[in-house]
C-alpha cells in the first residue's frame, strides 16, 4: 500500500473515530425523557453500523475501543469505561455474528446490537451491585434498544449506500 493510500486510511479511521466521540458526547448532553436508567439513543453505534458495513470487523472494533476510552477518559470515570466496554463488547460480538449469520437487514443487525448492548450493561451492573434487582429495567431497555437499534440502523443503512464508493479499497 503507497503512502497516500495510508495517509487516507488514517484520515478515514480518524474521521470515523471523532464522528463517533461527538456523537457520544451529544447523547451524554442530550436529555432522554425516559425515566429509565440507561435508555440512550445509541447514537455512535451510527457509526459502528457504518464501519461493519464498510471498514470490517477489525477496524469496527478499533474505533470502538478507541472512542470508549476516549469518551471515559474526557466525560466519565472508570465504571463508564467498564460499562461501555462491557456493552460495546457484547453489542459488537452480538452484530459481527448477525451480520455473518443471517440474512438480517442492517436495522436487524443493529437492533441485536441495541439490545446486545443494554445487556451486557445490565450484566456489570448486576455484579456490581451484587444484585439481579438491576434486571428490573430489562423489558424498557428492550424496548428502547429495539427502537433505538432500528431507527440507528436505518440511518446507518442510508449513510452505508452513500459513502460505501468513497470507502471502497480505501479501508478494507
Amino acid at each position: 500500500m503507497d503512502s497516500h493510500m495510508t495517509a487516507r486510511r488514517v484520515a478515514a479511521y480518524g474521521m470515523l473515530i471523532g464522528l463517533a466521540f461527538i456523537f457520544s458526547y451529544l447523547e451524554a448532553v442530550l436529555p432522554v425523557p425516559i425515566p429509565v436508567p440507561g435508555v440512550k439513543l445509541g447514537l455512535a453505534n451510527l457509526v459502528t453500523m457504518v464501519g461493519l458495513y464498510t471498514v470490517g470487523v477489525k477496524g469496527t472494533a478499533a474505533v470502538s475501543l478507541v472512542r470508549i476510552i476516549l469518551v471515559g477518559l474526557t466525560f466519565g470515570n472508570t465504571f463508564s469505561m467498564v460499562y461501555g466496554l462491557a456493552g460495546g463488547a457484547l453489542s459488537l460480538a452480538l452484530m459481527i455474528l448477525a451480520k455473518r449469520f443471517t440474512g438480517l437487514s442492517q436495522a436487524g443487525v443493529s437492533i441485536i446490537g441495541g439490545v446486545g448492548h443494554n445487556i451486557g450493561q445490565l450484566a456489570i451492573a448486576a455484579l456490581v451491585t451484587r444484585t439481579a434487582g438491576v434486571f428490573v429495567y430489562l423489558p424498557a431497555l428492550l424496548v428502547a434498544g429495539t427502537i433505538a437499534g432500528a431507527l440507528i440502523g436505518l440511518l446507518g443503512g442510508l449513510v452505508t449506500e452513500r459513502i460505501h464508493g468513497y470507502t471502497k479499497g480505501i479501508l478494507q
